[in-house]
């Protein structure tokens, strides 16, 4: 069965140059990496990749994750790929984290997506969109709402 996991964000921050979403993107890279799953965030442009990647880089040393850009990195690939809509490999992976504010063709060929929903309007629409497709391809779907943080 095909799953697909949004993430309702209730508060919008930024935070260390991070948003929220792009903040628990790497979390939940991290711990399907610590799963044994290989994954692909598939980012919005090149200048986000480049920011989580750095993110992921300047993490604690002790908890560092394998990860590459897109086209960089070993054959195969680290077990973590960040890639963007002009730079993707056909690196087979288990988990698609989707950045991505609309559906993209290729999440078909994946079994375990997370997708996110952020509180703006404009953006919970366009996750609106992409559930109505992941339904209609017979994902099953399952919302976690976050709760707010902090103020």
């Amino acid at each position: 069965m095909k799953n697909v996991i949004f993430y309702l964000i209730e508060k919008y921050d930024i935070s260390n140059g991070l948003t929220t979403v792009e903040q628990l993107a790497c979390n939940l890279a991290a711990d399907k990496w610590r799963q044994g799953k290989r994954v692909l965030i598939a980012c919005e442009e090149n200048d986000q990749a480049f920011k989580l990647d750095e993110a992921m880089w300047v993490h604690d040393p002790n908890a560092f994750v394998p990860h590459n850009l897109a086209g960089e990195g070993p054959n195969h690939g680290a077990p973590i790929e960040l890639c963007w809509p002009q730079c993707r490999s056909n690196t087979p992976r288990d988990v698609l984290i989707n950045l991505l504010p609309v559906y993209a063709d290729f999440v078909s060929a994946f079994h375990e997506i997370i997708d996110f929903v952020p509180n703006s309007n404009v953006l919970k629409q366009l996750a609106r969109d992409r559930y109505k497709i992941y339904r209609n391809f017979g994902f099953q779907l399952t919302t976690i709402i976050l709760p707010k943080r902090g103020n």
